[in-house]
This record gives C-alpha cells, sequence and structure tokens, in this order.
C-alpha cells in the first residue's frame, strides 16, 4: 500500500505505462482520507462550501485545500490512463467521465477490470525508475 502510494506520486506526470488494481486504488482511498482529514482538523466547511464549491471566505487554509486537490486531480488522471492500459484499453476512455451518469459507472467498470495479459504498454509504473 505504501509502495503503490509513492508511485502515484513519483510517476504524477507518466502516462505511457500501466498500474495494477492496487496500485490505482489504494492512492484512491489514502487520498479520500487525507482530503476528510485536512477538511476535518481545519474546519473548512466554515470557509468553503463543498455544495456550490464556492469560497465563503479566501484564507491559506482554503488555498492549500484548493492546491492539494489540483494536485490529486493532476495524479489521479495519469494513473486512470495507466490503469486504463493495464487492461489494454487507450487513455481516450477517460472521456466517458463526460456522459453524465452512465460515464462514470463505465469508468468504475473499467478500473476494476483484471490485468490484460497481454497489453501494447510493456511496463509498469513500478519499473520506471
Amino acid at each position: 500500500m505504501i509502495q503503490a502510494y509513492k508511485e502515484y506520486w513519483k510517476n504524477i506526470t507518466v502516462m505511457d505505462a500501466r498500474a495494477k488494481r492496487g496500485q490505482y486504488w489504494w492512492p484512491q482511498v489514502v487520498n479520500y482520507f487525507v482530503l476528510f482529514l485536512y477538511s476535518w482538523l481545519t474546519n473548512l466547511p466554515r470557509y468553503y462550501d463543498f455544495a456550490t464549491e464556492s469560497i465563503k471566505e479566501m484564507n491559506i487554509r482554503v488555498i492549500v485545500f484548493l492546491v492539494l486537490s489540483f494536485l490529486i486531480w493532476l495524479a489521479n488522471f495519469t494513473v486512470r490512463a495507466r490503469r486504463l492500459h493495464d487492461t489494454n484499453k487507450s487513455n481516450w476512455w477517460i472521456l466517458l467521465y463526460i456522459i453524465p451518469i452512465i460515464g462514470p459507472i463505465i469508468m468504475f467498470v473499467l478500473l476494476i477490470l483484471p490485468s490484460s495479459a497481454f497489453s501494447r504498454w510493456t511496463h509498469n509504473q513500478s519499473e520506471l525508475y
């Protein structure tokens, strides 16, 4: 789990590799926990409205949250591409998120599929460095 999380951040800009299920799902769980914990410890709902995604009061807590959210979004985007490569799909399948309701469901199914034995992408993210 710790190794998968380290690789998640180390490969934040890598899209031309593969990521196994654990290398995708463990960082997702940890990131949700980190964002929840940060929001709770800093009383973030007092400054940021999560329902409307609007800022009530700009301060350092909100700025840190926004920067952290952006970095997690970028890392999630690239790890999804690597996860799709592991199932022998192109990273263009990420565009399914554009389709309301059904798109995220299809993407969820694609991301839980087992690894493909044969893939156009030969290197796992662990083998890059």
